[in-house]
């Protein structure tokens, strides 16, 4: 891409739990002048943000209708259970599913797990949202199950969470509208997200190869350089060297000179 050709901003969709500072830090460090804007949004509104163009990529959670929108899963996180730190659970550092069946297992609208069957005894009636399950946890009301980044983000100091291996799993992907050639900036992201280097060209417009002339003529610019550095080196040695030794046919006739003009003793 030309410099007038890059967006002068890049919009990226994140939702509840995901952390996507890293990522941004190394965005701005390769590309200072394509500001990139965070756009927050819950798990069941980002599919339809990107789908109708409010973003140009997302952190989302999977699944998404892969006939509207591409997707690289990026990692899985693991389910904890939420439960007030005096919980007998807390004497273990993991629970299975069958440990919470005499347990009221609270199972807000905004559920991010896949269940076949719900764990645990159902509550009297569903909270509207994960936040508000937390609260009823707090209250002593019944447990939840959710994604380890969920009970991190709505921590409290007297609730604690122990992972659940056996519980359905949350996935994280990478996320954009569908189209036929990927956009560069997106291809940027993806790049940093995966950990390619600067140097990667995968993403970027490929720098146009030099015209064979040019290259032609570099190269005798450079031999005509070196040609000229190795006569003068060697000019300069023979300079050197003459100016340095003596002359040994005026030494040879001085000396012998001198020997021939001393009398010699009868």
């Amino acid at each position: 891409m030309t410099g007038s050709d890059i967006p002068s901003s890049f919009r990226l969709a994140y939702v509840p739990g995901v952390t996507p500072t890293k990522w941004v830090r190394v965005w701005r460090e390769r590309l200072p002048h394509t500001s990139l804007e965070l756009v927050q949004a819950t798990a069941a509104e980002a599919p339809e943000l990107l789908a109708d163009g409010g973003a140009d990529a997302g952190l989302v959670r999977l699944p998404v209708d892969r006939d509207v929108l591409s997707a690289i899963p990026l990692y899985t996180e693991t389910t904890v259970v939420v439960i007030p730190k005096d919980h007998v659970a807390t004497a273990a550092e993991e629970v299975s599913l069958a440990e919470l069946s005499d347990e009221i297992v609270l199972h807000p609208l905004d559920d991010l797990l896949a269940w076949e069957t719900l764990p645990g005894r159902p509550a009297v009636e569903r909270p509207a949202t994960t936040a508000d399950a937390i609260e009823l946890v707090a209250a002593g009301v019944g447990v939840l199950l959710v994604p380890q980044s969920l009970a991190r983000l709505h921590h409290r100091k007297d609730l604690t969470y122990r992972p659940v291996p056996d519980a359905p799993e949350s996935r994280v992907a990478l996320s954009w509208p569908e189209a036929e050639a990927t956009p560069d900036l997106v291809e940027e992201f993806i790049g940093i997200v995966r950990g390619r280097t600067v140097n990667s060209t995968r993403g970027r417009a490929a720098t146009p190869p030099r015209p064979a002339k040019d290259k032609a003529k570099d190269k005798g610019k450079d031999n005509k350089a070196k040609r000229a550095g190795a006569g003068g080196g060697a000019g300069g040695a023979r300079n050197r060297s003459a100016a340095g030794r003596k002359p040994q046919s005026g030494g040879r006739t001085g000396g012998q000179g001198g020997k021939r003009g001393k009398p010699r003793g009868r």
